[in-house]
């Protein structure tokens, strides 16, 4: 056997490619694999990323349910003004009583306070 062809024969890799070609796709492959691990990591927990979505998320439906309840105060604060205006003595009776602890004439006051227990 000629020594040229046993050299040559050297550096064919078990892939039956040139050694330093399959070093090269090895580097490749590597990178490759870098990048693409990278790019997940990146769309999990990368700026915009499947975790800031889903913050995202979970704070919109906290400000919607705040604005939902912003909006109901404002239709029941409507509804009292519109029926102040329209001097409704119902409406009136109630806030009288439940703000300023007014009774009518005859009524019985009933202050209930929590009396401590008695040790035996």
């Amino acid at each position: 056997m000629d020594v040229r062809n046993r050299d040559e024969s050297s550096k064919i890799g078990a892939d039956g490619r040139a050694a330093a070609s399959s070093r090269r796709h090895s580097a490749v492959t590597a990178i490759l694999f870098v990048l693409a691990a990278w790019l997940v990591v990146d769309a999990i927990a990368g700026e915009r990323g499947w975790l800031a979505n889903r913050r995202a998320r979970v704070q919109l439906e906290q400000q919607q349910q705040a604005l939902d309840r912003v909006r109901w105060e404002n239709a029941s604060r409507r509804d009292l003004i519109r029926r102040l205006q329209n001097e409704d003595p119902a409406t009136i009776e109630e806030i009288a009583r439940r703000e300023r602890g007014f009774i009518k004439p005859g009524e019985k006051l009933f202050i209930i306070r929590d009396v401590p227990q008695q040790n035996k």
